[in-house]
């Protein structure tokens, strides 16, 4: 099944610090200038002994290092800079040994520049390959060899561009672990114990799923047939082994940025099906070739026009024209399509049987890669009772004494059909029902005699709000029709919902006599989109719960979160909505986690220095996930998971916010989290005591939490501890 994470990874330049060492004053200005242009935050050093005591008093994410200093040089110079720092570093030389080459990327480097004529383009580089390694932490490579030894080795070389290495040292193992993981690369061995890497390929590629998955053989053998064969079975790549590290790498960022390309169109395509399938079902759609004769219409089309699919195929649109319809309106049509510009009207048809119907018609041209017409897509929507009770309303009421009767049974077929086809109803000026049909009778409940002579205010649904009904009277008291969606309560207490149109009915004096209710039951509608958001909702926090499963966090942490954090909202004045709100995203704050190696995550200690900053990315992981959606869940969740970890003195992470910079989301859900955090057994600590916990928070109001809010906090304390004591932990 294709996995489609939707992740679209957008790095923001300013949080990473790149520390420039390089002796040449020209040079390091040069890329200092460019990198700063870029956005990054760069500092300077330009020999070993400042280099060193800058890397010893501050933290960097780069380093970019001239290999020949004034004071030191060479792989030991490599060696001393990696002993100083976690950040990872990009060599700057003139030299194009290639086995000097080699030797570095033993060392760890992360790239190499020379310093020759393209030397500014290769400064520009260095920003590719930053944004490359960041997205790096989502991809997954799977290393397939039975020498334990070769598995660390590349798994040593990969971790220094953020891979995620799985290791599997037989054919049994891995075929498994792609039953279970997302594997964006294999790295495979020829020789395993129990099967040959080739039969491995074979087996691999015969599965639909598993067929796309890029494949880089490597072996200690490098005869042709080996080779060819593992080329002809869908290897991506081959490399004999020992291999040179550089080359390998290259290959594997090859491979990998091929299969990330390959999965975003796939899952574009599928969204695209699903796109098209969605209008296909709910609308009118035909297709034609450029001539103008039709080459698809869908069931819908079939069924307004009467004609079935074979009938329509190969034929012109004029199959179905109304004679009605003027010539020139189709010359408009076809003089905007050739222009590529879609045409919208209304148009009339006419069905197999004579029926005339109304679509209102959008008609576009389909354009391929250089801009040629291949085709034209129409998408209509039926409006033929709309059309049909306004031709009659305008044109047919003017009539002669010699038509009258033929006119009085033509409007009665009319209302018949509004009636068959809608919720009617009809009261006076005073708001009394007068009429209701069989359709209004089987939404709300009531009967016939229950509903006449009544008042609509029956079905008022007590939670709508008194402003909707003041709008409606007011509009419809001055003349003007008021449309809208309606929750109304039925005769037995439930809900149901409604899209009325209320039209004041207007004697020769436009005097207003009473006023007509058309409606529509959305009830079906509104529950599936309830449905819909409370899925939403769940998925969300149960999204939440696995990025907490992960750090074997206690199992009612996020919904304690949750309700922490929906009640000091409340407290703090955000009103209903944007509580409710931050409750749904709130779950999410640590979502991030998942992206965290478990060796950090489940460490029972305290993390080192390189272990907390690896530790703190969850953050920015975690909003690096949600902040392209368009929904305002998990728009909201983007906020909180990026801000919790901020800190009111701003001394949080990941950016160092101070105050009301830090979104009043993420001061709520830090307070929240800390509260619920302090109180729990985690791996690396016992549950602290409340009064030594609420110590904390007024040592820390001010500091790291919002003192308003903490104040807040405090103040409604049993609130708090009544929803820790509802929601505790099963042991």
């Amino acid at each position: 099944m294709l996995y489609c994470d939707n992740y679209e990874q957008a790095i923001e330049n300013s949080s990473y610090e790149i520390l420039i060492v390089e002796d040449s004053e020209f040079v390091n200005n040069s890329i200092n200038k460019i990198l700063v242009d870029m956005g990054y935050v760069c500092e300077q050093a330009f020999d070993y002994a400042t280099a060193s005591h800058k890397l010893v008093n501050a933290k960097y994410d780069f380093v970019i290092l001239d290999l020949n200093l004034p004071d030191a040089y060479g792989e030991e110079l490599v060696r001393e800079v990696k002993r100083l720092t976690k950040a990872k570093i990009i060599i700057l030389t003139a030299e194009t040994d290639i086995q000097a080459r080699e030797g570095l990327f033993k060392n760890g480097i992360l790239d190499y520049l020379v310093k020759d004529k393209y030397f500014n383009n290769s400064i520009i580089a260095i920003d590719q390959v930053i944004h490359s390694i960041e997205k790096n932490y989502i991809s997954n490579v799977l290393v397939v060899d039975d020498s334990k030894l070769v598995r660390k080795h590349i798994e040593t070389i990969l971790k220094v561009r953020n891979y995620n290495v799985i290791e599997a040292e037989n054919a049994e193992e891995a075929l498994e672990l792609l039953k279970t993981k997302t594997i964006n690369l294999i790295i495979l061995d020829m020789e395993l114990p129990d099967k040959h890497g080739l039969d491995v390929i074979r087996e691999i590629k015969s599965i639909p799923d598993l067929c796309p998955l890029p494949i880089i053989v490597i072996s200690g053998k490098g005869d042709p047939e080996l080779v060819r064969s593992s080329l002809k079975l869908g290897s991506s790549d081959f490399i004999k082994k020992p291999f040179n590290i550089e080359e390998f790498v290259l290959k594997v960022d090859s491979a990998i940025e091929l299969n990330r390309k390959d999965r975003e169109i796939l899952c574009r395509q599928q969204l695209l099906n699903e796109y098209k399938d969605a209008v296909d079902r709910s609308t009118v759609v035909s297709k034609t070739d450029l001539k103008g004769n039709i080459t698809y219409a869908n069931d819908k089309f079939c069924e307004l026009s009467g004609f079935t699919r074979e009938e329509l195929i190969g034929k012109p649109h004029n199959i179905i024209r109304h004679k009605d319809m003027p010539s020139k309106i189709f010359k408009e049509l076809w003089e905007t399509i050739q222009k590529k510009e879609s045409w919208h009207g209304v148009v009339k048809n006419i069905t197999k049987d004579g029926q005339a119907y109304y679509v209102d018609t959008v008609i576009s041209p389909i354009v391929d890669y250089d801009g040629n017409i291949v085709e034209y897509i129409g998408i209509r929507s039926d409006i033929t009772a709309i059309e049909m009770m306004k031709e009659h309303l305008e044109n047919e009421l003017n009539i002669s004494e010699d038509n009258f009767q033929v006119m009085l049974k033509r409007s009665s077929e009319y209302e018949k059909a509004i009636d068959v086809s809608n919720i009617l109803s009809r009261s006076d000026v005073d708001g009394t029902i007068t009429y209701v049909n069989e359709a209004f009778c089987e939404v709300s409940g009531y009967t016939k005699e229950e509903l006449i002579g009544k008042s609509h205010v029956m079905l008022r649904h007590p939670k709508n709000s008194p402003s909707l009904y003041k709008n409606i009277w007011n509009t419809i008291l001055n003349g003007n029709s008021w449309t809208g969606e309606i929750r109304h309560i039925a005769k037995d207490g439930s809900s149901y919902y409604v899209n009325s149109t209320i039209v004041p009915i207007m004697d020769s004096d436009n005097n207003v006599i009473e006023h007509m209710f058309i409606s529509h039951n959305m009830t079906e509608f509104v529950k599936l989109h309830t449905e819909l958001e409370d899925t939403q909702k769940e998925v969300i926090h149960r999204m939440g719960e696995v990025g907490e499963t992960r750090s074997k966090e206690t199992g009612y942490h996020v919904k304690r979160v949750a309700e922490y954090s929906k009640l000091l909202a409340l407290l703090s004045g955000l009103g209903d909505k944007n509580s409710e709100l931050l409750y749904s995203a709130s779950p999410m704050h640590d979502i991030g986690k998942v992206g965290i190696p478990d060796s950090i995550l489940l460490k029972p200690g305290k993390l080192d220095e390189y272990e907390w900053n690896i530790m703190k990315t969850h953050s920015k992981l975690g909003y690096n996930i949600l902040k392209k959606s368009k929904r305002k869940i998990l728009k909201a969740a983007a906020i909180v998971a990026y801000t919790h970890h901020e800190k009111w003195d701003g001394n949080g992470y990941p950016n160092k916010l101070v105050g009301e910079k830090i979104h009043i989301f993420g001061r709520i859900t830090a307070i929240a989290d800390v509260f619920d955090a302090l109180g729990s057994d985690r791996c690396y600590k016992k549950a602290w005591e409340l009064d030594k916990i609420l110590e904390f928070f007024k040592e820390e109001r001010g500091k790291h939490f919002d003192p308003k809010l903490v104040n807040l906090f405090l103040e409604n304390l049993d609130k708090f501890l009544e929803i820790r004591d509802k929601f505790q932990d099963k042991v």
